[in-house]
């Protein structure tokens, strides 16, 4: 086998244009495939991030009404659905893959309810417990976070994130000051960002809408004073932390299921509670294109079976141009079997060599791609190893024409052969 090896590494280096020109295709077909493969992986891997972000594992769980998330800001009480009981929330917990439960009561936009002096606040409102900040990866910035006493004692306490300290509070610095929201005061005692926040990329209007994050900050305040400000029996939603993102789906559709089962009252009810499962959309939005990825890597092989085919051509010539030797070889008693290895070995040498410097040149091109275009990419392991072990078999199937061509030459007769 080494020596067979060595033979072929002489013959290609012997007739270096020559090779390079059959490999040729090879490397055309290996460097398009992990290019494509790159590519789709790259964007995956970004639709992905974009939707779930750094893995914080949050799965949301939110009331609607048929098909439509269920608006309380505009909205009256839902009829037939209660608040979430300590024997409901305990049944959450105790789902596998569940690590941490917190209910918390939101409202979108807040346009004229929520002032410092005279400049108006239009983000987010949200009343949360003590486990709302840790499952969305919270950290404190500046100031305090909320205290246990906060909760109990109904605090007017105030927690908020830096674009709202940006909107509300320019220039200064917002800890001690009073917000009014719903004209009860408000003290801001700390504010908060997300840790290792991630910031989605947009190469698009379509990414833009979809991903990008265009409040304008958030509030938060303890739970227990929810009802100073709105209506004391709403239904909460809930957020999740999975064990891990694979785990997301599974969680949020039993924690849906426990839900709308024990607190929407009434079978036929158009309410109903649904996890908001961004690992199946992301597989979606995925799956969107995997039918024109699909055909993009059939394209890109069809230069692999021109490359076999250029393989198979040149072997030809080479058995024509060694008869002699072949048979010089075999008049001194080589077995057919050690001529046919030596044309298949000298194939797959062929094709090997072309298959890793497609791989090299699929890369390059990945990487490329990705600068010029602004499109990610992300090189799969597996698909360089399938794509190099592809190359061996087009030299193996290509090669055996030529192999048992010259291991069923006569030696006599092809030592006559001038």
């Amino acid at each position: 086998m080494f020596e067979n090896i060595r033979l072929a590494l002489q013959g290609i280096w012997n007739h270096k244009l020559r090779s390079l020109l059959t490999m040729l295709g090879i490397i055309i077909g290996i460097a398009s495939i992990i290019t494509i493969v790159s590519t789709i992986k790259g964007t995956n891997d970004q639709i992905k991030q974009n939707l779930i972000g750094i893995g914080t594992n949050a799965v949301e769980i939110k009331l609607y009404q048929d098909d439509y998330e269920y608006d309380l800001t505009y909205s009256p009480l839902p009829e037939g659905v209660v608040p979430v009981s300590p024997e409901t929330e305990q049944a959450l917990r105790e789902i596998d893959g569940v690590e941490k439960v917190s209910l918390y009561k939101a409202r979108p936009y807040v346009d004229g309810n929520v002032f410092y002096q005279n400049t108006p606040f239009s983000g987010s409102l949200i009343g949360i417990d003590s486990n709302y900040l840790e499952i969305y990866g919270y950290a404190l910035t500046l100031g305090r976070n909320f205290t246990e006493r906060d909760f109990k004692e109904y605090r007017k306490s105030a927690l908020i994130d830096q674009k709202a300290a940006t909107a509300l509070f320019p220039g200064e610095s917002p800890i001690g000051k009073t917000i009014e929201i719903s004209s009860e005061p408000f003290t801001v005692v700390g504010v908060v960002a997300i840790r290792d926040a991630f910031t989605p990329t947009i190469n698009s209007m379509e990414d833009y809408w979809m991903y990008a994050d265009t409040s304008s900050g958030r509030i938060f305040l303890p739970g227990t004073v929810w009802p100073m400000l709105y209506r004391f029996d709403e239904p909460e939603c809930v957020v999740l932390k999975a064990g891990s993102t694979e785990l997301m789906t599974s969680v949020g559709q039993a924690a849906a299921q426990i839900l709308t089962q024990n607190q929407v009252l009434g079978s036929g009810s158009k309410f109903s509670y649904q996890s908001q499962d961004r690992l199946e959309q992301a597989k979606q939005l995925q799956n969107l294109s995997a039918s024109t990825n699909r055909q993009l890597i059939w394209i890109a092989g069809i230069s692999l079976l021109v490359g076999g085919i250029g393989v198979m051509n040149i072997m030809l010539v080479s058995v024509t141009e060694r008869t002699r030797e072949i048979g010089l070889k075999k008049a001194l008693g080589a077995k057919r079997r050690r001529i046919l290895s030596q044309f298949l070995t000298e194939a797959s040498v062929l094709t090997s060599i072309g298959g890793i410097v497609g791989v090299a040149a699929g890369i390059i091109m990945a990487k490329a791609i990705s600068a010029v275009m602004l499109t990610p990419t992300a090189v799969s392991i597996p698909a360089i190893l399938i794509a190099v072990a592809f190359s061996i078999v087009i030299g193996v199937l290509f090669g055996i024409i030529p192999a048992v061509k010259a291991s069923k030459l006569n030696p006599i007769d092809a030592l006559r052969r001038e």
